[in-house]
Order: C-alpha cells, then sequence, then structure tokens
C-alpha cells in the first residue's frame, strides 16, 4: 500500500472541491428561466401595457366628454347673455 501524505491529500482535496464547485455552476444555470416562462413574462407585459392603453383612452374620452359639456354651457350662457341685451 501507499503511504497517505499531505500533498497527496491536497491535489485530491482541490479535484473534489474542483468537481463539486463546477457541478453547483452547471445546476445553478441550468434553472434559469426557460421558453414558457419567458413567453408567459412577455405576454403579461403585453397586457398590461394594453389595460394602460386602454384606460389612457377612456380617460381621454371621458375629458373630451367634458369638455365639450363645458362648451355648451358657456355657448349657451353667452347665447343668453345676447338675447337680453
Amino acid at each position: 500500500m501507499r503511504p497517505l501524505n499531505k500533498k497527496n491529500k491536497t491535489k485530491t482535496m482541490k479535484k473534489v472541491l474542483f468537481t463539486l464547485l463546477t457541478a453547483g455552476f452547471i445546476a445553478l444555470v441550468a434553472c434559469g428561466p426557460g421558453a414558457e416562462e419567458k413567453a408567459a413574462t412577455e405576454k403579461a407585459m403585453k397586457d398590461s401595457i394594453a389595460a394602460a392603453e386602454q384606460a389612457s383612452g377612456a380617460i381621454m374620452e371621458q375629458a373630451a366628454m367634458q369638455d365639450s359639456a363645458n362648451g355648451t354651457m358657456e355657448s349657451k350662457e353667452k347665447m343668453a347673455g345676447d338675447s337680453v341685451k
């Protein structure tokens, strides 16, 4: 049998440690998001943007209707003032 010396033990530990670190790194990289997860995230983002645009359009439409109503009220008041003179 071969006697164990400190040098041989250190080399073996380095090899084992390197192998474990490499396996851990590969496992970490393999756990990234898949194509389905990326597609789902992209779809959710597009849906969110569409909902925001729709809400913005509704607010703009409501503001336009309010402006129109305010303009109509001002016109009626002006016409009433003109007819009294």
